[in-house]
């Protein structure tokens, strides 16, 4: 009988996270400051972040302990199990071998508690009584709100409106693990305030949810902000996920040609791609694919500039592939997809030509996501549908070429809360959006005075 499922023992799980930021080949511009324009030091980042996290931010560290208090919490889930999608395999009469690495299977259904976990421990250590965060999808909030109810710490999320109006049970996720759960823009604070006034029927965006809690973090002594994706730090914790999956294919036996994951701000990504980045780097031929909607295509269409990672401008300044931050993309169903900046690690890593991007319109991401839960079973979230969509690419490719690939992707969560974009799709309610230029460069023109890095490409 053909192996489906490859565990490791929990013996087997990783000790240390995997910083790529050791192995670039090219160095990080640094973040600067808001109002000065100049780099930014650890002392600005000290009202928003505990220390721990600003040091593992800027850290040159290869490898970085995870505390065992970390481990002891991800042992309810990790290691988790790569699967051979032998169905998917068989469907497509491909000659490739399709391996995903399946993250649903934490409590929150996704991958987002392997940093959720690692922050709220850090903040807890570091006497913090609350985490003000953001959420597009509801993913990250629902993740957050678990591990602060694991350390004993209050939550508080603003989700983007229109995800808060399509994924009812996402908040009621957060509500069930003590979290507080509010829609974005709201009137709770100054920067949604003012998004309101413009626009009362504002559907939001990740932005605008960045300023709410960063605004709210640093009114609060007692509070702290956390961030699920883009930040160096969130990218190092992730890479739990690569690090097994590279102990888990020497098993199969096997080493991806091709490296799927669909990309937001890039954390499942980085967690399933970093350590094979190093790999990639070293030299191994490795085809390493980041998967946008068409509706925000950050690393396709946007600009390598500094910008802000919120709407307000509050946050420091970052190098990173990027649609504006007043940008506010259409309401697909990929709300985890909807952020207008990439991770500046995976946006310098697109520039020297590590990582290459591709963009995917709705529709035919939904229609991989049913044939993957019609051959596979699983059904998948919104965002993870991009993954199966270039998966399904390269397996027909790979058959059109008669090579027999080994292609590798992160199954970043389920879809089980997700059912209404479901439904939306089945019923013919979906359409695909393709951004129009002149709405990219209405937001570009907004960073058109701010600082360039050294390698603009606007």
């Amino acid at each position: 009988m053909q192996t489906k499922k490859i565990f490791l023992p929990e013996s087997e799980i990783p000790r240390q996270w995997y910083n790529v930021a050791a192995d670039m080949p090219t160095p990080m511009e640094p973040p600067l400051h808001p109002g000065t324009g100049q780099p930014v030091g650890p002392e600005d980042l000290a009202p928003i972040f505990p220390m721990p996290l600003i040091e593992q931010e800027v850290s040159q560290e290869r490898f970085i302990d995870i505390p065992d208090e970390v481990l002891e919490q991800y042992l309810i889930w990790r290691p988790s199990p790569l699967y051979r999608a032998y169905g998917l395999e068989k469907f497509l009469d491909t000659p490739a071998k399709i391996y995903f690495k399946n993250e649903g299977v934490s409590p929150a259904g996704s991958h987002k508690p392997n940093t959720a976990i690692a922050q709220a421990y850090y903040n807890k250590i570091s006497g913090t009584k609350r985490i003000i965060t953001e959420t597009g999808a509801g993913q990250w909030g629902s993740a957050l709100s678990y591990c602060c109810a694991l350390f004993g710490l209050e939550c508080k999320v603003y989700m983007v409106k229109v995800s808060y109006q399509q994924k009812p049970y996402r908040r009621m996720m957060m509500e069930t693990w003590g979290g507080t759960c509010v829609a974005s823009p709201s009137t709770e604070t100054e920067a949604g305030r003012k998004i309101l006034e413009q626009n009362p029927d504002s559907p939001g965006s990740l932005g605008i949810a960045i300023s709410e809690a960063v605004e709210m973090a640093v009114q609060d002594d007692e509070a702290k902000y956390a961030l699920g994706s883009v930040l160096n730090h969130v990218m190092l914790h992730q890479t739990v996920n690569g690090l097994e999956c590279q102990k888990q294919m020497k098993i199969a036996g096997d080493y991806p040609d091709i490296i799927i994951g669909c990309a937001g701000g890039g954390s499942n990504f980085a967690g399933l791609c970093f350590p094979y980045v190093r790999d990639k780097v070293n030299g191994k031929d490795i085809d390493i694919i980041a998967v946008e909607p068409t509706a925000c295509p950050t690393m396709t269409r946007g600009p390598f500039a500094y910008d802000f990672g919120d709407n307000n401008q509050m946050t420091p300044l970052l190098p990173m592939h990027t649609l504006g931050h007043t940008f506010v993309p259409e309401g697909i169903h990929a709300g985890g997809l909807r952020y207008h900046g990439m991770a500046p690690l995976i946006s310098q890593l697109i520039l020297d030509n590590i990582i290459r991007p591709v963009a995917i319109a709705q529709l035919e991401t939904f229609e991989a996501g049913i044939t993957f839960a019609k051959t596979e079973g699983f059904i998948s979230a919104p965002e993870t549908t991009h993954a199966i969509a270039e998966v399904i690419r390269q397996a027909i490719q790979a058959k059109e070429e008669a090579k027999e690939k080994v292609i590798l992707f992160n199954w970043s969560g389920h879809g089980l809360v997700d059912m209404a974009a479901y439904d939306a799709y089945l019923s013919g309610k979906l359409a695909d959006h393709e951004l129009a230029q002149e709405e990219i460069q209405r937001a570009l023109d907004d960073i058109a005075p701010l600082p360039k890095p050294k390698q603009y490409t606007g």
